[in-house]
């Protein structure tokens, strides 16, 4: 198994919600959550295009809610904050396509719980799903997409909540944090991108020196130094941005949207999925075994992947790897995991736990996970570590 790395700099990348690719996330989600608002038991597999002027949504909807998608992706446009037909895509002037259709009777028989081979609610496909945590951060999150993350998110912020004074900030941004890391933990930050969609009379020193404050303020200052190098908007414009400037699509972000590609990733994206779909659901519940397994103290990193058959419901496989840092072996937290008495990896289970049906409920969207990372922000429920004393208590056993 892998094992703690000697110095050596490690980088990660963000991007905003107005990013082209995150707008075809934000939509897809936006009528995940408008499907499941009426209607829990709804199944989304829903695909977003975005370009010049044009919206395209599509895939497989089965739902009982009556959802203009048209005026939901309107909405999250608008909420983005495209709003001005002459940068190119605004939320009132730009097409909007929808193409659905139902669900696969063939996927749906081996989904629905008590249909297909098994009694059991089956996984919604194959594949394998990997979650992560570390104690680097107080979020248990690799520090450089963290940081990456909070950069784009206060300039967002910013542009949202004093429009008079950051004018010249428009959605489309990006950032990338390059750390050095020594023995395993991150010691000192080497560089950091910004690149921000602005309008023309943006002069460029005005969102270097806000980058500057941004950082300060977001940044532990332990790993700030005099010699840290900024590359602000480097190629010195970024006037055309958003949709205009790059086609977006639904799902093309998925480093981005887990853990900057420190530990490994199965390949399935999550935005417009219903939890059925164990490329999303078990993604975050593999998180929330790891971050409450580091949580408890078990280890300093841990990576929990299980694999999946479609329409099976029980995982075909589960490991367990703590990079050497683990105060038990990694085999008796494999053990654990594979009783599923404190984590139930099966689809049902999964759902049932994080409650991932009725996300109103619980003060939260699935269009907020569609920017700025589905893990390491405290309102989603697979970000609790409230498994830590059963945790403790398993060991003992």
């Amino acid at each position: 198994m892998s094992k703690i790395r000697e110095k050596h700099i490690f980088t990660s990348e963000s991007v905003s919600e107005g990013h082209p690719d995150k707008v075809s996330d934000q939509i897809s989600d936006a009528i995940l959550d408008a499907c499941l608002k009426n209607d829990p038991e709804s199944r989304v597999a829903c695909e977003t295009l975005t370009t010049t002027d044009l919206i395209v949504i599509s895939g497989e909807i089965t739902t009982k809610s009556n959802v203009d998608f048209d005026q939901v992706a309107r909405q999250t446009v608008t909420e983005i904050g495209y709003t001005n037909s002459e940068i190119g895509f605004s939320a009132d002037d730009c097409k909007v396509f929808v193409c659905i259709h139902k669900q696969s009777s063939d996927i749906a028989q081996g989904v629905s719980q008590g249909e297909g081979l098994f009694s059991e609610q089956g996984a919604g496909d194959q594949g394998m799903m990997f979650g992560y945590a570390t104690n680097e951060t107080p979020e248990l999150m690799p520090a450089p997409v963290l940081y990456s993350h909070k950069i784009v998110a206060e300039l967002a912020k910013l542009r949202k909540t004093d429009p008079n004074t950051y004018y010249y900030l428009l959605p489309d941004s990006k950032s990338q944090v390059s750390i050095v890391y020594d023995d395993g933990k991150p010691v000192s930050v080497e560089s950091i991108v910004v690149s921000h969609q602005h309008t023309v009379d943006m002069e460029r020193n005005t969102l270097e020196d806000l980058v500057k404050d941004i950082v300060n303020k977001t940044i532990p200052s332990d790993l700030m130094n005099d010699s840290v190098n900024y590359y602000v908007n480097p190629t010195g414009r970024f006037v055309i941005g958003g949709p205009h400037g790059d086609t977006g699509l639904t799902g093309r972000k998925i480093i981005v949207d887990t853990y900057g590609g420190v530990g490994s990733h199965g390949g399935g994206a999550f935005s417009g999925k219903d939890p059925s779909k164990v490329d999303r659901s078990a993604a975050y519940m593999c998180r929330y075994a790891a971050k409450n397994i580091v949580a408890a103290g078990l280890a300093d990193k841990c990576e929990v992947q299980a694999a999946y058959a479609i329409g099976v419901a029980k995982p075909v496989s589960i490991n367990v790897d703590t990079y050497g840092t683990g105060s038990i072996e990694d085999s008796k937290l494999h053990d654990i995991l594979v009783d599923g008495n404190i984590f139930d990896m099966t689809p049902a289970g999964i759902i049932k736990t994080l409650d991932l049906k009725n996300p109103y409920n619980n003060g939260w969207t699935y269009k907020d996970t569609a920017a700025y990372g589905h893990f390491g922000r405290d309102m989603f429920p697979w970000e609790k570590t409230n498994k830590i004393e059963e945790l403790k208590a398993a060991i003992q056993e």
